[in-house]
């Protein structure tokens, strides 16, 4: 089993401390008979279902449009450490819906939401583009009206998680109100909307669906507009507020197989007549191991209770709780990849797995560079 302790940090109530033991009862049960990284499609449509069915989709897009965020981290950081593709099929749930819970009208939430919370429709977050990344002010997909309802969308999206077979897309565009970041908008747009073409699927070393997406004359009501016209800066920087410290909780995740597998080998391996545990310097490794997933523990969920307290933007904190978890993470990672010796680059394995798994991490909705700029340019002011 486990050690949960931090369970009994003050950061946590009472329910949080079920729904994790109820997260990690049902995945134990469920997730290895669901998640099959050569069919990563159906994977994450079968994990989706099963996922909306067990209830666990409420708090990716909760009806009240209030997110719990230590709950949201909870979630993310059990479901990664028994299988990258449930938290991936979790998380996309929320960021794929989360500028909709924010800022979405009454009638949008209606549409689309309750399919997302039923694990019926699959979501997905359309912000990246092949020259804008993370410097979203260089968005150049372009917005323009389109008759008098409508709005005609063209240009293309890459790196786009859930490409390819997403339900419907949040997409962030260029409707020009003003130069750079404070001339976007966000667009609700169904997977089936004309125009709308998978131009590419993407695959990379932790098997995800993943796809670049291309808008040729694709046209949506001007009703599917997201929060107000140039708004979408703000749209997309206040959903990456809620999700980029969850990122962090999935690299936890990660990080904490990571330890257990490496415990039961050095305690398992004989090296020079004794176990590898009793070597001081498997010891020490072991040692740091814990203490960097305690570290950025104590970053993701200080930063998850400060949205919960009621401060209206965690930009900082969140920007640090990635930022440390997923460098932990990747540190830790490797540690177990080295303590298993041979076996820690065999495919398949589980340190080879998380060794994969956790290098999109460090790169995905902001760099670790790109956090450290975040927390400088806080700082300053």
């Amino acid at each position: 089993m486990p050690d949960r302790s931090f369970l009994d940090w003050p950061f946590f109530e009472p329910r949080h401390r079920d729904l994790a033991a109820a997260a990690e009862d049902w995945a134990a049960r469920t997730v290895p008979g669901l998640a099959d990284h050569h069919d990563v499609d159906g994977s994450c449509r079968r994990l989706v279902a099963a996922l909306g069915e067990a209830g666990f989709l409420a708090y990716a897009a909760p009806e009240d449009g209030c997110f719990d965020l230590r709950a949201l981290c909870l979630l993310r950081e059990t479901f990664a450490r028994h299988d990258g593709l449930a938290d991936f099929a979790f998380a996309m749930q929320g960021l794929g819906t989360g500028a909709l819970t924010l800022f979405g009208t009454p009638e949008q939430r209606a549409a689309v939401l309750p399919g997302v919370r039923a694990g019926r429709s699959l979501a997905a977050f359309a912000l990246t583009e092949p020259e804008a990344g993370s410097d979203v002010a260089q968005i150049a997909l372009a917005a323009v009206p389109d008759g008098e309802d409508g709005v005609r969308l063209d240009g293309e999206k890459t790196w786009i998680s859930n490409g390819g077979i997403a339900d419907h897309y949040v997409v962030f565009a260029r409707s020009g109100e003003a130069p750079g970041a404070r001339g976007l908008s966000a667009f609700l747009v169904p997977a089936t909307a004309p125009g709308l073409t998978v131009a590419e699927r993407l695959e990379t070393i932790a098997p995800h669906p993943l796809a670049r997406l291309r808008f040729a004359a694709c046209r949506i009501p001007a009703r599917n507009r997201i929060g107000a016209a140039g708004a979408g800066f703000k749209v997309a920087m206040a959903t990456l507020d809620v999700f980029r410290a969850t990122v962090g909780a999935a690299a936890l995740g990660f990080a904490r197989r990571a330890l257990d597998a490496a415990l039961a080998r050095a305690q398992g391996r004989q090296l020079f007549g004794a176990p590898l545990a009793a070597l001081p310097l498997a010891q020490t490794s072991l040692a740091e191991m814990a203490t960097a997933i305690d570290t950025a523990a104590l970053h993701v969920y200080r930063a998850a209770w400060t949205r919960d307290a009621g401060a209206p933007r965690i930009t900082r904190e969140a920007a640090m709780a990635k930022m440390v978890a997923t460098e932990a993470a990747q540190e830790v990672i490797d540690r177990a990849v080295q303590l298993h010796g041979g076996e820690g680059v065999r495919s398949g394995s589980v340190p080879e797995t998380l060794y994969r798994e956790i290098r999109a991490l460090r790169i995905y909705e902001g760099a670790t560079e790109v956090q450290k700029l975040v927390i400088a340019r806080q700082l300053l002011g």
